[in-house]
């Protein structure tokens, strides 16, 4: 049914235990999967003085009796060796009482099976303390780095992510009464040649965790290493090699198998899925964007975008990875399905035709249980309500009045406000068409009375040099243009990219004082960090409503929604917005309001971690007591990798790589052909 779409683990747990719990004897799997459970060799939950169930509950009636006959807060440790007798190892808990609770927990589980118990259950077990986080494309490092091209919500979102994820890591072995260091590595692309920031470092702690890195590994060719940033859309032909060489760096660096690999974005994923494959262990996959619905039509015009964009390997990568994995995480429900009025990211792979390469008859299945939304938040330490004075960042305030309001132009900040009375219009983002980022200045300029209520304040870009991505490139030429067209000076304050995310959580405060707004103008937004980030501040938000923002804001409650696509409406939606506030200004209070009720109840790093660490503990109960290793789809995958993106991989290499007109693409791949003959199976 269409409300079971995102919420797959809940529709995985009662379709199989409805098939797992048929009788006593259909319990064996999950004792074989508690049975199963070690450490570096150290075994947990279960040792072999436990062969059946009867012995099992046996077991476990006594471990209940004893407990019920001590203090509740009596360590573990002091009758663990009394219950390793009994066939109970570490892993329980903590304390007698979260010992006894689990151990109720499985009891009922034995006797009165049920699924909701099932994961309350499989929540509580020691199943991860590995993880490995893949994101090679972009620069990713934890400062100088945003506004960059390519980089982005996808770093924002991943350093908030460990940080939560460590934390909750580290809760769970606490409780579960072990004493074991956990490990998350995220593995990006080293850049030698990145001069001003981290990204020429292989191994650089994350702030504010104690067991977290990001390992950089380089692309590797034929010629040597890459030292140089290229597109997320050039690195297809580096990846396979790139893959082999994370796989030895990861060996070096945790001694073990990760317990689970996340991959980001179609590179990343195409990556998780290869090692995921290689080392046989748990796949998630965050798409954050799939570009088929960024770009209309990139399918059917392939000829038109590939040579720019290769969305032939990407759209190649895309299949083969949310195939593959064992479970997909979205933002939002309209990631997967879409709305009324819009196709969906993972919808838009049912079916499509990429002409003269393939027609995709059944690409994806959005009723797919392996599909589960799990909703980020902002890091509530950098960013907080404007209300709460007494953590305001005050001495940024004179760098915040100066990027404003100063009266000189240079290479941070461009054009000058006149009236520094007006509430202000905020946005930020990358300079690219999608983020429509010049959409707004054209929406704002055209609007006459817009003008007079508020003044306009962007960050996109860079102003001191000159961008290497193409489409950044016409867009500041763009930007240029309408300033002049529209005679914004005065109106309009154009601010380079800010790599201060602490500075940039005041700035959003202190937009609040102005009794500003937020506005997201994008075409299309996967989810929209920028929007949650804004909210958790306080700040009034303006969304477009193609993609994760017309799911976080409810319309009228916690912000409102514009159509990009139609923008003398969004213009008057602004107006109406501060017009309402200045004959009213409880009415902005309301929306701040809204919007911060809106993310303490869903969109938290706290519930993110929580959920995330559950759905890898079903999934890995289901993937190990059923079939749910798709056998068949991944002999169809792996020859769909061999014949298909790797040969659209070598014509792409070849053209990179400049070989000589003597020598055609399909010569040249059937010669690396035959060179790498017997390797399909190795690179899978």
């Amino acid at each position: 049914m269409s409300k079971s779409i995102g919420n797959g683990v809940q529709f995985l747990n009662r379709h199989l235990s409805s098939k797992l719990f048929q009788d006593k004897e259909s319990l064996y799997p999950l004792l074989n999967f508690l049975k199963a459970h070690n450490y570096k060799g150290t075994t947990m939950m279960l040792n072999d003085r436990i062969q059946s169930l009867r012995g099992l509950q046996s077991a476990l009636r006594k471990a209940e009796e004893y407990l019920v006959s001590i203090p509740e807060d009596t360590p573990s440790s002091e009758f663990n060796h009394r219950f390793q007798e009994l066939g109970l190892e570490k892993g329980w808990g903590d304390t007698a009482k979260r010992v006894h609770d689990t151990i109720h927990l499985l009891l009922d589980l034995l006797e009165a099976p049920d699924p909701a118990s099932l994961e309350k259950f499989l929540g509580t077990i020691p199943m991860m303390f590995n993880v490995v986080i893949l994101s090679p494309h972009g620069y990713f490092a934890q400062s100088n780095v945003l506004g960059y091209p390519d980089t982005g919500g996808q770093v924002v979102y991943i350093l908030d992510q460990v940080r939560a994820l460590e934390n909750e890591m580290l809760l769970r072995i606490k409780q579960q009464g072990l004493d074991i260091t956990p490990k998350i590595l995220i593995v990006t692309r080293l850049l030698p040649d990145a001069v001003g920031t981290t990204c020429g470092q292989r191994l650089e702690k994350v702030i504010g965790t104690e067991h977290t890195d990001i390992l950089r590994v380089p692309f590797r060719t034929e010629n040597g290493i890459l030292r140089k940033w290229i597109s997320r859309f050039d690195v297809w032909p580096y990846l396979e090699t790139y893959t082999e060489d994370v796989a030895n760096e990861l060996m070096r660096e945790m001694q073990t198998k990760p317990d689970l690999i996340i991959g980001n974005y179609s590179d990343g994923n195409l990556v998780a899925t290869l090692l995921a494959h290689k080392l046989g262990v748990t796949q998630c996959t965050i798409a954050h964007a799939l570009e088929k619905t960024k770009y209309p039509n990139s399918d059917i015009y392939l000829d038109k975008f590939d040579s720019q964009y290769h969305f032939s390997c990407q759209f190649t990568a895309d299949l083969i990875a949310m195939n593959h994995t064992d479970f997909i995480i979205t933002s939002t429900f309209q990631e997967i399905a879409g709305s009324k009025d819009s196709v969906g990211q993972y919808e838009s792979h049912i079916a499509f035709t990429l002409p003269d390469l393939y027609r995709v008859v059944h690409g994806i299945d959005v009723f797919d249980p392996k599909f589960n939304i799990v909703s980020p938040g902002a890091d509530m330490t950098v960013y907080f309500p404007y209300t709460e004075t007494d953590k305001r960042l005050t001495a940024f305030h004179s760098e915040i009045e100066e990027l404003l309001y100063s009266d000189v132009e240079n290479d941070e900040h461009k054009f000058v406000l006149k009236d520094r009375n007006k509430p202000i219009i905020f946005s930020m983002a990358r300079l690219d068409r999608v983020k429509n980022m010049t959409g707004l200045v054209e929406m704002y300029g055209k609007n006459a009375h817009l003008k007079d209520l508020a003044n306009l304040v962007i960050v996109a870009g860079d102003h001191g040099k000159e961008s290497k991505d193409r489409e950044e490139q016409a867009e500041f030429k763009r930007m240029y243009s309408l300033i002049e067209e529209y005679k914004l000076k005065g109106h309009i304050r154009w601010i380079s990219a800010q790599m201060n995310r602490v500075r940039n959580g005041e700035l959003y405060r202190y937009i609040c004082d102005t009794k500003g707004a937020f506005v997201q103008p994008a075409f299309y937004e996967a989810f929209g960090l920028t929007v949650i980030e804004a909210m958790t501040c306080g700040l009034p938000t303006i969304a477009t409503c193609h993609g994760g923002p017309a799911e976080i804001i409810v319309n009228g409650v916690s912000g409102l929604h514009i159509d990009p696509y139609h923008s003398d409406k969004a213009a008057d939606i602004l107006v109406n917005f501060f017009q309402k506030c200045s004959e009213d200004p409880s009415y902005w209070d309301k929306m701040s309001e809204g919007g911060l009720k809106r993310i303490y109840e869903k969109y938290t790093w706290k519930l993110y971690s929580e959920r995330l660490m559950t759905l890898t503990g079903v999934y890995g109960f289901w993937k190990y007591v059923s079939n749910l290793e798709r056998r068949e789809t991944r002999r169809y995958l792996e020859m769909f990798y061999a014949l298909k993106y790797r040969s659209l991989v070598l014509q792409f290499h070849w053209r990179l790589t400049a070989r000589t007109p003597t020598t055609s693409p399909v010569q040249w791949g059937m010669k690396r052909r035959i060179q790498r003959e017997g390797e399909v199976s190795a690179a899978l």
